[in-house]
């Protein structure tokens, strides 16, 4: 696994041996990160954040800011390792818990960010929680996008009412890219 775009470009991400995570391929990252045009300068949060491959991506192209979500201790002692590596430190933060608590903290935080990328466990039921707790909270900013990678036998046509509105889905065999864009709270 490396680095696909950007100043870190071809750097090998460091991932403990005995990890058992799917990581996002360099396909999609390529397709996620042109349907963004540009992350340069913005906010970002990856949320299940593995060996946090997505945000670290963000970072090398040119993320103001990148806060990782993970829950795994050998999985955040990872992201740590790569941020360091990569001389990212100035630039992101890692939190250890899990993403329900992780999405709570950074709302009572008063955290927003322009995009939101979650990658959570397949078919395991977080697609609609992260949706409903995302729609329910500010954590993204009125202009921002949220992706969530998921698989196609996630029922991703019925998510939960809100500030949340399906703007684009990008299939890859069984994995599928959902991007939603956010509307304004009334």
């Amino acid at each position: 696994m490396r680095i696909i775009g950007g100043e870190a470009k071809g750097k090998r991400i460091y991932l403990p041996k005995g990890c058992k995570i799917r990581p996002t391929s360099d396909m999609i990252k390529e397709s996620l990160f042109n349907s963004l045009y540009a992350v340069e300068g913005k906010s970002f949060l990856d949320l299940f954040a593995g060996c946090g491959s997505v945000g670290l991506e963000a970072l090398s192209r040119g993320a103001a800011r990148v806060l990782f979500i993970e829950n795994n201790l050998a999985l955040v002692n990872a992201i740590k390792r790569n941020i360091t590596n990569f001389h990212f430190e100035s630039k992101a933060e890692v939190l250890g818990l899990d993403a329900d608590r992780g999405l709570r903290q950074l709302s009572r935080r008063g955290e927003r960010f322009h995009v939101l990328f979650a990658d959570p466990p397949y078919e395991k039921g977080f697609f609609k929680k992260v949706l409903r707790i995302i729609s329910e909270s500010d954590l993204v900013a009125d202009d921002g996008t949220i992706i969530i990678q998921h698989s196609l036998r996630e029922d991703s046509e019925m998510w939960p009412e809100g500030r949340c509105i399906l703007r684009e889905r990008k299939r890859f065999g069984d994995t599928v890219l959902s991007f939603f864009a956010v509307g304004r709270k009334e």
